[in-house]
C-alpha cells in the first residue's frame, strides 16, 4: 500500500505506524528540554504557550504539569483526538494549520523536534514564520527546535532495519534536491506499506534569511537540548530563539 498524497506528512503523521516507530523517543530529555527552555525565556507563571506542531501533545501536556496555560496545534486529526482526552481548564489541542495565524496572543511559541521545513512550497515555510510573528505578544518569544542538517547529513546512515512491536522497518536515508528524504518500508497483516519522510535541509544561514525576509529578529542559537554553543559540525541540534 503506497499513499501518495499531495503532501507525505497528512497520510504519514496520520497513522499507528508513525507512532509504533517512533515510540522510544526520550520523554525524560524533552522534559528537562522544557525545564531548562522555559527557563531561560523567563515565562510567567501562568503564561501562554502555543506548541505549533503538538503531535500527540507530549511536550505540551508536560508544559502544562509546569503551570503554564497551554495550547497545542497540529494538522494531524488523529493525533489531536488523542491528545484531546488529556484537555484541563488551561491546556486545550486544535487541528491548524501552522502557515496560518492561530489568531491569539502568546507568550511563547515553541516549534519542536524538527516539525519545520515539510512543505513542498518554499513560501509556507516563510508564512509558517511569520504566523508566529503574528501570535507573538509584545514580550513573546519564538523558538524553532531544528535538526543540525549538516551534522545529520555527514553522520547519515544510509540502511537499517528497526524492529518495533514486532514490525520490520526498513529505512533508508538521503540527501536529493535539498531534502534529508527518509523511505520507509515495513509489512503488516500481510500489506506492504511505504511511507517517505521529506525535510528541507535548512542551515542557520538558511533559517537567519527566512528570518530576515519575515522581519524577525534571532536573538540566540544553541546547538543541544542543554542550550550550549551551536556548532556546525559537531551538534546535533539547531535551536533557535527569535522574536
Amino acid at each position: 500500500m503506497n499513499k501518495d498524497t499531495s503532501t507525505w506528512f497528512t497520510s504519514w503523521f496520520d497513522t499507528p505506524f508513525y507512532h509504533i516507530l517512533y515510540k522510544d523517543r526520550d520523554d525524560t530529555e524533552a522534559q528537562h528540554f522544557m525545564d531548562t527552555l522555559t527557563g531561560y525565556l523567563n515565562i510567567p507563571e501562568g503564561g501562554k504557550i502555543l506548541d505549533l506542531a503538538c503531535g500527540k501533545g507530549r511536550h505540551a501536556i508536560y508544559l502544562n504539569s509546569l503551570g503554564f496555560d497551554v495550547t497545542g496545534v497540529d494538522l494531524s486529526e488523529n493525533s489531536i483526538n488523542f491528545a484531546k482526552e488529556f484537555e484541563n481548564d488551561t491546556l486545550r489541542f486544535d487541528v491548524h494549520d501552522m502557515c496560518m495565524p492561530y489568531n491569539k496572543p502568546f507568550d511563547a511559541i515553541f516549534n519542536l523536534f524538527t516539525s519545520f521545513g515539510y512543505f513542498d512550497k518554499d513560501e509556507d515555510n516563510l508564512k509558517t514564520i511569520k504566523a508566529i510573528k503574528a501570535d507573538l505578544n509584545e514580550s513573546g518569544f519564538g523558538v524553532i527546535d531544528f535538526m543540525n542538517s549538516e551534522f545529520v547529513i555527514a553522520n547519515l546512515v544510509p540502511e537499517e532495519v528497526k524492529t518495533v512491536d514486532d514490525i520490520d522497518f526498513h529505512l533508508k536515508r538521503y540527501v536529493e534536491d535539498g531534502y534529508i528524504i527518509k523511505d520507509i518500508r515495513f509489512t503488516y497483516d500481510t500489506k506492504d506499506y511505504h511511507f517517505q519522510e521529506r525535510v528541507r535541509a535548512f542551515t542557520l544561514v538558511d533559517f537567519e534569511a527566512l528570518f530576515e525576509a519575515a522581519d524577525v529578529y534571532l536573538l540566540d542559537v544553541f546547538g543541544d537540548y542543554k542550550l550550549r554553543k551551536f556548532n556546525p559540525q559537531l551538534s546535533e541540534r539547531l535551536v533557535m530563539i527569535f522574536k
